[in-house]
């Protein structure tokens, strides 16, 4: 069985957004950039599955500019075995878009699971995984925070409100994964070299019959609102006091 690992070039988790003085974005000049986490952990996810004897092989596949390549040169270093890149013109893809992409990948390369992070830490949109199953007529299983394959289903426990939630899909399908599915392996310098020599297929929006139009527009962006600063009481009563004062209670 095939894998395909959808992963997104992202500022790096560790770094500070800063918002652009005209309010059209956030900056990403001189920003590092890594793959998005949630991402990594469907990487390792599809590495674990492949390990224990339930996949053959795994696809790493991302959508952007040319230096999206290096994300996929991680997830190879990871255990992945090849990757595939489609270029775009550096613009945003926006996630149906994307779905549409990955729709056109697996059709071509008929994975028997696709699993891909329940959202990009840059929009937040939690929608790609959705559509994709939406676009490919397959089961779903979001929030995924435990992946069970046996035989030709896929047993998954689900972070919900209510608590932990077990459902059965039939394969192929699309899951996408929570922050507690596991840790992420570390990738040693042997591997980053073995990486290098693995396979990356490139194509293009064209090659694919998708066009990436824009259907959402960004108004502006502002930064979060400074922190107030805290205040120190003295006891219980003068707490009660500012809390009423503020509405709070």
């Amino acid at each position: 069985m095939k894998i395909l690992v959808p992963v997104k070039r992202a500022i790096d988790k560790d770094v500070k957004i800063r918002v652009k003085a005209d309010g059209s974005g956030v900056e990403l000049g001189n920003v590092k950039m890594s793959m998005n986490p949630f991402d990594e952990i469907a990487v390792e996810e599809a590495i674990r599955l492949k390990e224990a004897g339930k996949a053959t092989e795994i696809i790493a596949a991302s959508i952007g500019p040319q230096q999206a390549a290096e994300t996929i040169r991680t997830a190879l270093a990871m255990g992945a075995d090849r990757g595939v890149l489609v270029k775009t013109d550096g613009a945003a893809v926006e996630p149906l878009a994307v779905a549409k992409i990955l729709k056109a990948i697996a059709d071509a390369e008929q994975p028997g699971l696709i699993i891909l992070g329940k959202q990009a830490i840059d929009d937040d949109a939690n929608q790609t995984g959705q559509m994709l199953a939406a676009l490919w007529d397959r089961p779903q299983a979001t929030y995924a925070s435990k992946v069970e394959i046996s035989g030709a289903k896929v047993q998954v426990t689900r972070e919900v409100d209510a608590g932990l939630e077990t459902i059965e899909v039939d394969l192929p399908a699309v899951i996408t994964v929570d922050l507690r599915l596991n840790e992420p392996r570390y990738v040693k310098l042997p591997d980053i070299m073995k990486a290098k020599k693995k396979p990356l297929d490139v194509s293009s929006l064209d090659a694919l019959g998708i066009s990436a139009g824009q259907l959402i527009k960004t108004v502006k962006t502002d930064p979060p609102p400074q922190r107030q600063k805290g205040v120190i009481v003295k006891d219980v009563a003068e707490l009660v006091d500012v809390l009423k004062k503020k509405g709070l209670i």
